[in-house]
């Protein structure tokens, strides 16, 4: 009997609890697996006794569900989607939804859209985020697609997502946009998720390495950090993680975890697709780099017997150190790069909007992160309310708030930044903000010299200051002579 509101395929961690989180608000939710060991295991364990209904092939789970049914997916991106969407297309009939909850990439929704668009169904390509914790109590959710999916999966998805604002009745999940523009939306959140993670190991590398903090002390000041503008789930976890000790050893577990960062692809599209538009989101990009450059770590090894930086540098800056007043410079230096991440990451949202012609709520997508997902932080609400005030805001460094705290902090941010270089601590991500910042402010940038290299060597042309027009000139015939 047809009587489930909506099923999922794929249980892994993910599926399994967005299930149990649908099954809690009042759904009837039909699953599959492949592995249909998978299934059984889910129905007599976690789901016994709840509104669920195992399935063991695909027949028989399109044969649970409601009209216009709505197929979710949650498998890894990339063939393993293509194949459970061609499993379903002959069993479903016009009108009926599947929904990608995936990381898939943001064209693979667009084409999937196009095709099954073509055959009657409608695509929804949604971004889910939060982690495990997050699809079983409430994820950031970030729908797009065919805008007539939307009334269906509205009251399921606001339902199970997150819920933020003064009376908790917020739901951290809207309409994004046609297309791909769910999916483009929860990459932008990745990236700004790496970017996010590699500003607070910048700030935990000069207090540890520079500074000399134990990890007690480095709790505590996570603690306070937690209390103000930097409250956020990536802070908190932080502070929780200096105080986990290896059951094994006795030993803080942080001190024994390879320092070898893995990644998913999704950073790296964010700044692939960046110099596709042309925008600069320099930040993202360094902290992929930095992520490549910690996996290196055999090589570093190597490189470190060889390769000095400044001798005795550290050991000179902690003599007479005023901790309290370098950890604050710190956290200015963490907040104003922050900032700039985020200023980044919803430059290149602009961009890529107009270059797919989606209408796109920034403010309201800054509500969506608000809550439930990895990067959700109370400064979220102030990108809110700066698009509130202008809603073709340019750049949030234009904001009122963000450049009184841009200018209020800067010039700890310097100060951090360049007692970094002095002490040969990296802090790619806190000098990328800078640069930008310094470069974002400046009127005249010494491009000219290099457009004037490139009509030298190549004929590339430029524009004059003087008047309109693309010129070329003979740089070579023009030129002084030098001397022999």
């Amino acid at each position: 009997m047809a009587d489930c509101d909506i099923g999922l395929i794929g249980l892994a961690v993910m599926g399994q609890n967005l299930v149990l989180n649908m099954a809690d608000h009042g759904f009837n939710v039909a699953v599959f697996n492949r592995t249909t060991s998978k299934v059984d295991e889910f129905v007599n364990g976690s789901a016994k006794g709840k509104s669920i209904t195992g399935c063991h092939t695909v027949e028989d789970f399109v044969k649970n569900l409601k009209r216009p049914r709505r197929a979710m997916i949650m498998v890894k991106a990339g063939p393993a989607v293509d194949a459970v969407i061609n499993e379903l297309v002959p069993l479903l009939e016009e009108g009926d939804i599947i929904i990608d909850g995936g990381n898939s990439y943001y064209m693979d929704t667009e084409r999937r859209l196009k095709e099954l668009g073509e055959k009657g169904l409608l695509f929804s390509g949604t971004g889910v985020s939060g982690g495990e914790e997050g699809a079983r109590f409430g994820p950031s959710m970030m729908p797009g697609g065919a805008p007539d999916a939307w009334p269906h999966l509205k009251p399921i998805l606001q339902s199970i997502a997150a819920k933020v604002g003064p009376n908790n009745d917020i739901p951290c999940c809207d309409w994004i946009g046609q297309g791909g523009s769910g999916h483009y939306v929860k990459m932008v959140h990745n990236g700004i998720e790496y970017g996010d993670m590699q500003l607070i190991c910048e700030a935990y590398s000069l207090l540890k390495h520079a500074a000399g903090l134990t990890n007690d002390e480095l709790h505590d000041v996570f603690e306070e950090w937690n209390t103000g503008d930097l409250d956020s789930f990536l802070i908190e976890i932080t502070r929780d993680i200096f105080t986990v000790k290896d059951p094994d050893t006795g030993n803080d577990l942080v001190d024994m975890v390879l320092d070898k960062a893995g990644q998913k692809g999704t950073g790296k599209w964010t700044s692939q697709l960046a110099l596709d538009l042309g925008v600069p989101t320099t930040l993202v990009t360094e902290a992929v780099f930095a992520r490549c450059l910690s996996s290196q770590k055999d090589a570093r090894v190597r490189a470190s017997k060889i390769l000095k930086g400044p001798e005795g540098a550290i050991e000179e800056f902690r003599k007479g150190l005023d901790r309290k007043k370098f950890i604050e410079e710190v956290r200015h230096a963490l907040y104003a790069s922050k900032v700039v991440s985020y200023a980044q990451g919803f430059v290149q949202l602009e961009a890529a909007a107009a270059e797919h012609g989606w209408e796109l709520k920034y403010g309201d997508i800054a509500m969506l992160w608000r809550g439930g997902c990895i990067i959700r932080a109370k400064f979220l609400q102030r990108i809110k309310d700066a698009f509130d005030r202008e809603p073709q805001l340019e750049n949030l460094l234009l904001d009122p708030y963000f450049h009184d705290v841009v200018e209020s902090h800067q010039a700890a941010w310097r100060d951090v930044v360049a007692t970094a270089a002095k002490l040969g601590v990296p802090v790619p991500a806190f000098s990328t903000a800078l640069a930008y910042y310094d470069g974002y402010r400046s009127a005249t940038l010494p491009a000219n010299l290099l457009q004037s290299q490139r009509d030298y060597f190549g004929a590339h042309t430029y524009e004059r200051t003087d008047k309109e027009g693309t010129f070329h000139s003979d740089w070579l015939r023009m030129r002084r002579e030098p001397k022999a």
